[in-house]
């Protein structure tokens, strides 16, 4: 965890730097705002900034938005009114901390943005071949594609990789694919050159540089642009990297480390996803079971949750009893090991004593888990309303097939069955995707192209005909 600190460090911000270190974090500083951002633009990155409040955010935040640099910024301050707390996240702060600081926020802070602090928790069968897999193979350069459903735990994986590796002493520098729009995400790897593009006012350096020496981990990289693809199937063959903007490679000795939770063959099949690119990357396959394939994990991954919370919310040590451990262990956890920490740290904060009894543990809307379907009602509830979806939508498409008239084109006829589709989902995006068979990215294009030529496009929530 990286943490740049601007302002003066004299007094409170001090001592907020001090706390920031001893919970593990890489801290540097910078006088002022300019002196960030060029040390920003050198590669040194950050992958949180911490600003005194009285500092020129809305000036920061609109450089790192123009120099296409990715950086959350905190603003940190003594006057810890409501107007100062507004102002900061007016002008582009994602939080507000006031000063003196206090050690188990900034530790909360520090935790939502860093993935450095989850530990490899795994004892069952399943889940221990994967890790032995991942020490035979960690001390090698090969490149590895970790691949399993949302919330297993991939990005804890491949750091789990590079801790076990010779680069282990090096950095560790990850990029969400998916989280990046297109657009920004080619510098945000490659960096660019002083004028590659408005706003550009001198070299920025990327996030491949930036992980020179160590891993550079590529999070669902399904989601990659295909142009940008072809730009990392060079990076990785050739061990060098173009610069947007530039005219002379430059050399990086890094590790790749990729994930995917969607089936990258079928991506290639589709069309989604180059075929040489997937063989590049996927030297290695670590392929993590989803939380239902390695239910022995559950309770301890469930008591290390609840110490860990407990901790954080500055709460006495607690402990499940013998009803939550049944629950949790009859529950289905689609969202795996994602939703059990959620899950966890809900019933740490709605239990009242010492022991988390079974009626703690709810969903994100306050239900109770279903101990005995295995089903929460909430959960329920979302299969249910994705069944209907799909079976309407799976009408919908027998009706539109018998029904084409000759003289419509292919390409009508896709967009009638995708806008019909997402009106079923009423709006959800991913709903839709997966419905579909197409990644979520393949259908935002679809969407953008829609919109961009008039047709009106159901908004999250609603469909066309309510919208």
């Amino acid at each position: 965890m990286r943490v740049l600190i601007i302002g003066d460090l004299g007094g409170q911000l001090s001592a907020a730097t001090k706390i920031a270190f001893e919970r593990g974090a890489q801290v540097s500083h910078a006088a002022s705002p300019a002196i960030a951002l060029d040390s920003l633009r050198a590669g040194h990155g950050a992958d949180l900034v911490m600003i005194d409040v009285k500092a020129d955010i809305a000036w920061l935040y609109e450089a790192l938005q123009t120099e296409h640099i990715a950086a959350p910024i905190v603003a940190c301050g003594v006057e810890a009114d409501a107007d100062a707390a507004a102002s900061a996240i007016h002008a582009g702060a994602r939080e507000f901390i006031p000063l003196p600081p206090d050690a188990e926020l900034i530790a909360a802070v520090l935790s939502a943005v860093s993935e450095d602090e989850r530990t490899m928790i795994a004892s069952d069968p399943a889940m221990m071949q994967v890790v032995e897999l991942a020490e035979q193979i960690a001390p090698s350069d090969a490149s590895v594609l970790i691949t399993g459903e949302s919330g297993v735990g991939k990005e804890v994986m491949a750091r789990f990789v590079h801790q076990k590796s010779r680069r282990a002493g090096k950095t560790f520098i990850s990029v969400n694919c998916a989280a990046i729009p297109e657009n920004l995400l080619e510098s945000e790897l490659f960096g660019h050159e002083k004028g590659a593009f408005t706003g550009a006012m001198t070299r920025r350096i990327g996030k491949f540089e930036e992980a020179n020496g160590g891993t550079l981990l590529l999070d669902e990289i399904s989601e990659m642009d295909a142009r940008l693809q072809a730009k990392l199937l060079r990076a990785i063959q050739e061990r060098e990297i173009d610069r947007v903007g530039g005219n002379k490679p430059v050399k990086v000795d890094i590790r790749i480390v990729a994930t995917s939770n969607r089936d990258l063959a079928e991506a290639v099949r589709s069309g989604d996803f180059r075929e040489d690119l997937l063989y590049r990357l996927n030297v290695m396959n670590l392929r993590i079971p989803a939380l239902r394939e390695r239910r022995s994990d559950l309770v301890k991954l469930s008591d290390f949750f609840i110490d860990k919370y407990s901790a954080a919310n500055g709460l006495p040590n607690k402990e499940l009893s013998d009803e939550a451990r049944e629950q949790i262990n009859s529950s289905r956890w689609p969202g795996n090991v994602r939703e059990l920490e959620n899950a966890m740290h809900r019933a740490v904060i709605l239990s009242r004593g010492p022991v988390i009894e079974a009626d703690a543990i709810r969903t994100p809307d306050g239900a109770p888990l279903s101990s005995s379907t295995g089903h929460s009602n909430y959960e329920s509830q979302i299969d249910l309303t994705v069944q209907r979806a799909t079976e309407t939508a799976h009408t919908a498409i027998t009706a539109g097939l018998a029904s084409v008239q000759v003289g419509r084109t292919v390409a009508e006829v896709e967009q009638d069955l995708i806008l019909s589709t997402l009106d079923h989902c009423l709006g959800n995006r991913t709903h839709a995707a997966n419905i579909l068979g197409i990644s979520i990215r393949t259908l935002r294009n679809k969407l953008r192209t829609y919109t961009d030529a008039g047709v009106e496009v159901a908004a999250p929530g609603e469909t066309r005909a309510a919208g």
